[in-house]
């Protein structure tokens, strides 16, 4: 036995144990939160409940758990004996939906106030573009003349269609035509206003000016009017729903997002319909308060953020590790730069969002646009939070990761590798440029990757310098210059928190924490995946570098 403790056994099974546990613990939490947010997507059935005092109630369970009776004491409720021996009794929460009837998306009921459970056919789910989905019984459609068609297997499918067809194509003037003109409107007045400041304003000028400026307006209120058209021409015509209570509802067929059956769906059916709303989640842009659609233009802020940092603190990092490990004398001054360089690792990341929005937006961005936007001031440009001040942000708090990485990759290359190339007489630089850096590739993405890594899980910092809750275009467009870098973004981290922590329904809009944090994991791991994949290439080339 001693013997066996000498050679080490015990503390290598240790250690297997420990790195065993740890990746189960990681993988077990990737499937927790993958599950509560990728079951949110699932067709839950809608059961009806009738009480025993005969009211109705219909929704879907939420979650089941079991109450002390001491805690109900107040609700004066008598309780069965074997009840009271339990202790406990059974209560369910049940989203009612349907907002602007009910106080709460939400009721509990306890167990033994139910007296059945039923799954009616003829129940639907309505997604709505505002107020929530609405639980119910479908009627009919309420025509412009007034008159209700009941045939809704014939009429209901074509008219959901015909519905998104204009949604659409109010989406499409708004993009294509609104957002244009009134671009160019303000490139117009910013023209004038800039002539103003220069003092070349004549009457020439004028007369062009206010020209352009009428046929500019006369195209945008045509523009307008034509999305009003539409817009009153699909809110014409209703779904008459009935809901629990047996009341009648009207909701506009320019709300009606989608409806299903639940409780008629087969399993391929449910799979369909759970492969369609993970797809919309992914692609569509949110609604009502970030509690119901889809987060792309999140994802889209994530991933442009991570790759503009990426491309910022790369030279700066590999730049700074090179004079560092090649040029620099290994002296105090050095030393002490080295050592900073790992303390700023260690940084709060709050703190290097204050660093940034004090240097980078309000003493760079205002001195920008004094400098080049004088005509828009007193409205900032580049003096207010956006997307290339985060992106700079980032770059200076991941700084220290990338000088780190690269100057120990520069470290493990043999120094025969560089007296080789310049016995064959090359330059310093030549052998760093043609020889050093190809070989220390490697030790650069695994920078980048330690980078990627903690920069796309930073919220604190883009709170203070770029990140909103709900922007209405993304930083990129059609619009020259094509990459806005003023703009606001939306972003993966600051959305987990929104509807996490600023909600008004935090019950509704948990399941999209959930599914939130595990796209967020997974882009991250594809940002990994893809800088990895390219590094193990490179290392299986340079070999000689060894392991990174």
């Amino acid at each position: 036995m001693s013997k066996w403790f000498n050679l080490g056994a015990p503390w290598i099974w240790l250690t297997g144990g420990a790195v065993s546990i740890s990746l189960l613990s990681v993988l077990g939490l990737l499937l927790l939160i993958g599950w509560k947010g990728l079951s949110y997507f699932w067709p839950a059935p809608l059961y009806q409940w009738t009480t025993n005092d005969g009211h109705t109630l219909v929704g879907q369970l939420y979650n089941t758990d079991y109450v002390p009776i001491g805690h109900l004491k107040e609700m004066d409720i008598s309780f069965p004996p074997e009840i009271q021996a339990q202790g406990v009794v059974k209560r369910l929460s049940v989203k009612i939906a349907n907002r602007e009837l009910y106080s709460a998306d939400f009721v509990h009921l306890l167990a033994i106030n139910i007296a059945s459970r039923t799954t009616p056919k003829d129940l639907a789910v309505v997604e709505r573009t505002e107020n929530g989905d609405f639980y119910g019984k479908p009627v009919g459609i309420v025509n412009q003349d007034g008159s209700v068609s009941k045939n809704l297997s014939v009429q209901l499918a074509p008219d959901i269609t015909y519905v998104q067809t204009v949604r659409d194509e109010i989406h499409s003037i708004i993009n294509r035509n609104i957002k244009q003109y009134a671009s160019k409107l303000e490139n117009l007045q910013l023209d004038k206003k800039r002539k103003e400041l220069e003092g070349k304003i004549n009457n020439q000028y004028l007369a062009q000016y206010h020209q352009k400026r009428t046929v500019l307006l006369d195209k945008l209120n045509a523009a307008d009017k034509k999305v009003d058209q539409l817009r009153a021409e699909v809110n014409q015509r209703y779904l008459l729903m009935q809901e629990m209570t047996g009341k009648q509802v009207k909701i506009p067929l320019g709300h009606v997002l989608d409806i299903w059956y639940p409780n008629r769906m087969t399993l391929l059916e449910k799979v369909s319909h759970w492969c369609q709303k993970v797809w919309v989640f992914l692609s569509e842009n949110p609604r009502e308060a970030n509690s119901e659609g889809g987060v792309f233009p999140a994802i889209f802020g994530t991933v442009l953020l991570v790759i503009i940092m990426s491309i910022i603190v790369m030279p700066l990092g590999v730049v700074a590790a090179i004079y560092l490990h090649e040029y620099a004398k290994n002296n105090w001054l050095t030393r002490i730069v080295r050592i900073a360089v790992i303390n700023l690792a260690g940084v709060p990341s709050i703190v290097y969002g204050v660093f940034g929005l004090g240097f980078f937006v309000y003493t760079i961005g205002t001195s920008i646009d004094k400098l080049f936007y004088s005509e828009k001031l007193p409205v900032p440009t580049f003096g207010t939070p956006g997307l290339l001040w985060s992106a700079l942000t980032l770059a200076v708090l991941t700084l220290p990761v990338v000088i780190v990485a690269t100057e120990e990759g520069l470290s493990r290359i043999p120094k025969s590798v560089r007296h080789g190339s310049l016995a064959l007489g090359a330059t310093q630089f030549e052998t760093l440029y043609r020889i050093i850096l190809p070989m220390v590739t490697p030790a650069m993405l695994t920078g980048l990757i330690l980078a990627v890594a903690r920069a796309a899980g930073e919220v604190a910092p883009l709170m203070l310098v770029g990140a909103v809750k709900l922007t209405s275009s993304l930083p990129i467009d059609g619009q020259f210059p094509y990459l806005h870098l003023d703009r606001k973004f939306m972003y993966l981290g600051f959305h987990i928190y929104d509807i996490g922590f600023q909600s008004t329904n935090i019950e509704s809009a948990r399941p999209l924490v959930y599914a939130t944090s595990f796209l967020l994991v997974t882009v991250i791991v594809g940002l990994n995946l893809t800088a990895i994949s390219i590094r193990n290439n490179l290392r299986e080339k340079y070999r000689v570098l060894g392991q990174d």
